[in-house]
């Protein structure tokens, strides 16, 4: 049973320390907490959906179950980034140099407005996800690993080796690295923030959309909701593991994650969204600066 709920908690915690990216990497340039982040992570699940849906009528998910999987998933990594783009510029841009309550302020509205958008347009009922992926599993230990599980935890470390890769190799990485530590330096050396911003914002939008789209297939239940709950477990694993700092919000992740599975299996399953809560106060009383806080100074 222990590894079992090991296996669970790795799976749910790859999908935090996705959301969690995207987190630490906004608060990382701009210092500011965007809590529409999880609606994001919504809007990939309602896209995959939508998307699939269109692919059934059209014939193309009964011809090919694996290619009609792959374009749902490209096209609410598309969307979710473009929606990422539209909301730097209309939220968080011309409140840029605001006081730290407005952009916060316009955070929160935006999450509201994008979950009442979505009940409105797709309806407050609970939509079923098509299991369309292979059922089956690799036992390990009495244990069960089934292959959606290994699908999101191999597709999960794919993206973090990505996203590790993009920051530390590219142009665009550095500049965001050096917005990160100082962006009026950054920008006397002529590094336009504006764009490192954006790209900021469009990377973790991707990441949280790929996130959607697994959860998705492997519960193969969606909810406007669903962002709300996801978002604030994610923010707490950035916070665990050092919020800005792209190590720690992947560790924060897998921790977080174990714990709520290990939570449920031998304490209660009613309460396990609130571990998450018990995990953040904690934190915040013995170690506000996260588990990496101090060790990397380095953020984003």
């Amino acid at each position: 049973m222990l590894i079992q709920q090991l296996i669970n908690g790795i799976t749910l915690g790859a999908v935090y320390a996705l959301i969690a990216l995207g987190y630490t990497m906004v608060y990382g340039i701009l210092e500011l907490i965007n809590f529409a982040h999880g609606e994001i992570y919504m809007l990939g699940a309602y896209i995959a959906i939508i998307t699939l849906s269109f692919l059934t009528i059209s014939g193309i998910t009964s011809a090919n179950l694996l290619l009609s999987l792959i374009i749902a998933g490209i096209v609410a990594i598309i969307y979710c980034g473009a929606y990422g783009l539209t909301l730097e510029k209309v939220a968080y841009r011309p409140l840029r140099h605001a006081p730290r309550l407005a952009p916060l302020i316009s955070a929160i509205g935006m999450s509201i407005f994008l979950q009442n958008y979505v009940m409105l347009s797709q309806g407050s009922a609970d939509k079923i996800f098509p299991q369309i992926f292979p059922e089956g599993n690799i036992t390990i230990a009495n244990s069960t690993l089934t292959y959606i599980q290994c699908f999101i935890i191999i597709s999960s470390v794919v993206l973090m080796v990505a996203l590790q890769t993009f920051i530390k190799k590219t142009r665009i990485g550095k500049a965001m690295r050096a917005t990160a530590q100082d962006k009026k330096m950054a920008s006397l050396l002529g590094i336009d923030i504006d764009t490192v911003i954006v790209v900021t914002f469009i990377t973790g939008s991707v990441l949280a959309a790929a996130a959607g789209v697994m959860v998705a297939m492997y519960y193969g239940l969606i909810n406007f909701y669903m962002g709300y709950v996801a978002g604030i477990k994610a923010f707490t694993a950035a916070v665990l593991g050092g919020i800005g700092n792209i190590q720690g919000a992947v560790l924060g992740g897998f921790i977080l994650g174990i714990l709520e599975s290990m939570g449920a299996a031998y304490i209660s399953s009613e309460y396990k969204d609130a571990f998450a809560f018990i995990v953040l106060i904690l934190i915040l009383i013995f170690k506000p600066t996260g588990l990496l806080g101090e060790r990397i100074p380095e953020k984003v």
